[in-house]
């Protein structure tokens, strides 16, 4: 059995690994799109570096657009067999890549027209294509076994990051004996606001382990529903400022409205708007209402007194563009929640654009941003960003919530991995994190007992004996 990494390799973005056995059967875990400024994201994004007709089935770990973005590209150059999720991921996926496609789409459109000289830029993918890729989608319940080929076998295993999220267990059989390889996807936490903790995955004989807090700790900087409600006092009360955060649409954004509900139903909200400025947002809030028995034991208590988790007075969910410019002529205090994440596309630019130069706002950052994205410059201090063609000076106060993200710490994590043997699991391949952060996390692995921990290149392929 051969292992390659095609993506997520020292970097936290483009999720591809793929497996090839002995009798040639051919498995791709994730198809991430490469998200940020990179100049080589763009090939990266365009060859995949395999035969996409090749493969016989696409294993899913979670609808991010860096573990799903490329799924429609995929189909578009050959692909034609499943591509296995689980039932809440299969939701997602259907809003996710219809919107990825749509901003593909717009962005050729716009650069065309800004460069009506130069040959016209063709999108990733259309509309069209995501919606044949679609097509090919097969929900699987968690822990359920499911053959891909009379040698491999799999299960998925809630693991707590996003609504539908999983690890994955693959048993391969060659030559009389059984391989159990591990993916964790992206580990969540074990105590969130929303999901159920992440269930500990079983003993594997290798894994392949996602690196992003590996090293660090969510509790140095502690940031819960009251510390939100202290900054939005300061910002938006006393400054008469703005706060502007910057959300992924689906798992951080619900996080927040759910948090900002509970600070509404314990009276310490104060009397301003919530705007949320994103539609991709607005979908994936009405796909986590008919998913409400997936959360929490925490999170059903809540719904007891309040069956409306995701609304409360003073939120709006802006539904146009003309609403969406509307909001930065709002004289006064006010919370903007909008996508992307990472800064790096939607409408978040536009308000940034329009915010970041008046000290009175704040951008509230509220998971990791990978280091090449408008994000990434922000959390390391630039003074300066580039928006629009223009140079932006950063006066607005910038506020780090690392506990508000969806990724476990380094301790969390190896809470997580507590039922792996140091003597069965041969080899940890780690995945989805800087090189930096990531030989901090193999250092941590080793002094806990496990022994052959690599940090593959980009297209590196391993030999599973």
């Amino acid at each position: 059995m051969k292992l390659t990494f095609y993506g997520a390799a020292k970097t936290v973005t483009g999720s591809k690994h793929l497996i090839k056995t002995q009798q040639g059967v051919q498995v791709l875990l994730d198809c991430g799109l490469f998200q940020g400024y990179d100049p080589r994201f763009k090939v990266l994004n365009r060859h995949f570096g395999f035969n996409p007709g090749e493969l016989d089935a696409v294993v899913l770990s979670h609808a991010h657009i860096d573990h799903s973005g490329l799924l429609p590209m995929l189909v578009k150059q050959g692909f034609s067999g499943p591509i296995y999720c689980t039932p809440a991921t299969a939701d997602l996926l259907e809003i996710m890549l219809l919107d990825s496609a749509h901003i593909q789409e717009a962005d050729a459109a716009f650069f065309s027209k800004r460069h009506p000289k130069e040959a016209p830029r063709k999108p990733l993918y259309t509309i069209k294509d995501a919606e044949q890729c679609l097509k090919f989608i097969r929900p699987v319940k968690e822990q359920a076994s499911v053959e891909l080929s009379p040698e491999i076998q799999f299960s998925f295993f809630e693991n707590g990051h996003l609504l539908g999220s999983a690890a994955v267990v693959l048993e391969i059989t060659e030559d009389n004996k059984v391989t159990r390889l591990g993916f964790t996807g992206d580990i969540g936490r074990p105590e969130p606001g929303m999901l159920k903790p992440p269930v500990p995955l079983p003993p594997v004989d290798y894994l392949i382990c996602e690196s992003t807090y590996g090293d660090r700790l969510h509790e140095e900087e502690r940031f819960g529903p009251f510390e939100l409600r202290d900054l939005i006092q300061q910002v938006c009360i006393k400054q008469r400022g703005k706060l502007l955060i910057p959300a992924f649409s689906i798992g951080r954004t619900q996080e927040l409205i759910f948090a900002l509900d509970y600070l509404h139903n314990f009276e310490s909200l104060p009397d301003i708007p919530i705007f949320i400025d994103s539609p991709l947002a607005t979908k994936g809030t009405e796909i986590f209402k008919q998913h409400l028995g997936a959360f929490n034991a925490r999170f059903q208590r809540y719904l007891s007194f309040d069956a409306s988790p995701f609304g409360f007075p003073n939120l709006y969910f802006t539904e146009n563009v003309e609403e969406s410019k509307a909001i930065n002529s709002i004289q006064g205090g006010a919370v903007i929640i909008s996508a992307s994440g990472m800064m790096d596309a939607g409408r978040i630019r536009h308000h940034l654009y329009n915010h970041l130069s008046n000290p009175k706002n704040a951008i509230l950052v509220v998971g990791y941003a990978e280091p090449s994205t408008l994000g990434g410059h922000l959390r390391s201090g630039a003074k300066s960003v580039r928006l629009f063609g223009e140079e932006i000076t950063v006066r607005a106060s910038v506020v780090q919530a690392g506990s508000f993200s969806g990724h476990a710490d380094y301790q969390e994590m190896l809470d997580y991995l507590r039922l792996q043997n140091p003597e069965q699991l041969k080899t940890i391949f780690l995945v989805h994190g800087e090189e930096d952060v990531q030989k901090n996390w193999a250092e941590r692995l080793e002094a806990h007992g496990f022994s052959g921990v690599i940090i593959p290149e980009l297209q590196q392929e391993f030999e599973i004996p």
